[in-house]
């Protein structure tokens, strides 16, 4: 799906300002602003003739000028699953280094794949006065009713990764779809014609958008997927192990595998190893994240990298130009970066003499 592009019709006219509005009224900005957030020291005839030139004049507030106001402005909050392995670490790392160049810094914390967990780290950061909150959901989150707090006090939000489902939200994500279409139209192209699919709980976009891609790269080479053939779990290196087996096992054994996660794939590896089979020569492999541990394997692993460190960049962009933005709780705006395909030797069957 193609980044949202909001571009104006017409030039915008300048905002309104809090100061415009004390000007207009002859009081001072200080009323202004208790006026605008019901402070009790303000009246309600002065609060009533406040909101009615907002109204009239179309006034948006600034939510990073609040944000400086309320000494939010220096904290960005982040909520992950985990913090191990190579994607997560990488798109902090890339958080970091831009919100340090806006002059943020950055609390970190981990849901640990537990929605309840997830909720509490929420409410940590609202505690903390952060100025944004960015997020990728954990695992089990099928509801989303502890964001709603964030946007109801008007903070910047941005989901990146994995995103709720359906919801209007602001996001940077990884185009996933096209990720898994190349890897599969690539183990089909190195002869591959019985491809498996390892993959992840379909709640979540991306391993839903994995799914796709690997569906209709199949199509376009006028293949099915036989339902044998897709085995779901949660992308442990066990659970793919485990698959492994189960594809093993088939009357028919598949000749390629593309797993949605790079874990999943080294447990297929080890199996296969374990039981003399060939790697590529009688199953070709191919993963999703471009996990450091692909490059030092034996046979190193084919797989598609997700543009870790620009992900983290692009969601302190998004941060930014929505705490600047006067529709910043009702914006919906998404970036959309396109993956890579790092080819190694375990799926390169043309370049490999069968025996």
């Amino acid at each position: 799906m193609p980044p949202r592009k909001n571009q104006p019709s017409a030039s915008p006219a300048p905002a309104v300002s809090m100061a415009d509005l004390a000007r207009e009224l002859g009081v001072s900005m200080t009323t202004i602003s208790r006026a605008l957030s019901d402070h009790h020291s303000i009246g309600a005839a002065t609060k009533q003739r406040v909101l009615k030139l907002a109204k009239k004049l179309n006034y948006q507030p600034n939510h990073l000028a609040a944000a400086l106001r309320k000494g939010q402005s220096r904290l960005l909050g982040v909520v992950v699953p985990y913090i191990e392995g190579k994607f997560f670490p990488s798109v902090i790392q890339g958080i970091e280094q831009a919100a340090s160049k806006a002059g943020f810094s950055v609390i970190v914390c981990q849901s640990h794949e537990d929605v309840q967990l997830e909720r509490r780290n929420v409410e940590t950061l609202l505690n903390a006065r952060v100025a944004g909150v960015l997020v990728s959901l954990a695992r089990n989150t099928r509801e989303f009713q502890h964001f709603d707090k964030v946007r109801s006090r008007g903070i910047p939000l941005v989901f990146f990764d994995r995103i709720p489902p359906g919801e209007l939200v602001n996001s940077v994500v990884l185009n996933d779809y096209q990720g898994a279409l190349q890897a599969t139209s690539h183990l089909l192209e190195q002869g591959c014609r019985r491809v498996a699919h390892l993959a992840g709980p379909q709640h979540l976009n991306i391993y839903q958008q994995r799914r796709q891609g690997y569906l209709d790269a199949l199509a376009a080479h006028g293949l099915s997927a036989p339902e044998e053939l897709v085995i779901y779990s949660d992308m442990a290196v066990e659970d793919g192990a485990q698959a492994m087996r189960q594809l093993l096992a088939l009357p028919t054994p598949p000749d390629g595998v593309f797993g949605a996660g790079d874990s999943g794939i080294l447990g297929a590896l080890q199996v296969l190893k374990r039981q003399g089979i060939r790697v590529p020569q009688d199953v070709a492999l191919a993963g999703f994240s471009n996990e450091g541990f692909t490059a030092i394997t034996e046979p190193q692993l084919t797989s598609v990298d997700q543009r870790c460190e620009e992900m983290g960049a692009a969601t302190v962009r998004l941060f930014l130009e929505l705490a600047t933005a006067p529709d910043a709780p009702f914006a919906q705006r998404q970036v959309v970066l396109q993956p890579e395909l790092f080819v190694r030797a375990s799926s390169l069957h043309q370049t490999l003499e069968r025996v």
